[in-house]
């Protein structure tokens, strides 16, 4: 039962992150890296084609292997959370408390993306 739990898991994770590799602010390496981690509860096959495959399996190596990004990523990551902030502030004109909450979940995530290893 669990391992078919974590293999619908890691599908419904590696379709999103296939969405995400085309949908501006959706993120594509967090998705595949929860589908890695499923897949290897699951499906050993699977995780070997996810790690790896041309395009997202030295991303997903490095982060397994060391935690490290991309300075690249840590880039595109930052700045993603700052456009996606912008366009919150912009369309839903939040309350200056919820503004701030979120600013503040931002800028924790940015932190943490920052703080990881960079990938040599």
């Amino acid at each position: 039962m669990a391992r078919t739990l974590f293999l619908v898991l890691g599908l419904v994770f590696t379709a999103l992150g296939v969405v995400g590799a085309f949908v501006p602010l959706l993120p594509t390496t967090v998705f595949l890296i929860l589908a890695a981690g499923c897949f290897a509860k699951s499906s050993p096959r699977l995780e070997a084609w996810l790690l790896n495959h041309a395009r997202f399996g030295p991303t997903l190596r490095a982060w397994r292997e060391n935690g490290a990004i991309s300075r690249s990523a840590k880039a595109m990551a930052c700045g993603g959370m700052a456009l996606g902030f912008g366009v919150f502030i912009l369309t839903a004109q939040p309350r200056p408390w919820l503004a701030v909450a979120v600013a503040v979940a931002l800028g924790a995530c940015a932190a943490f993306v920052v703080s990881r290893p960079s990938v040599s």
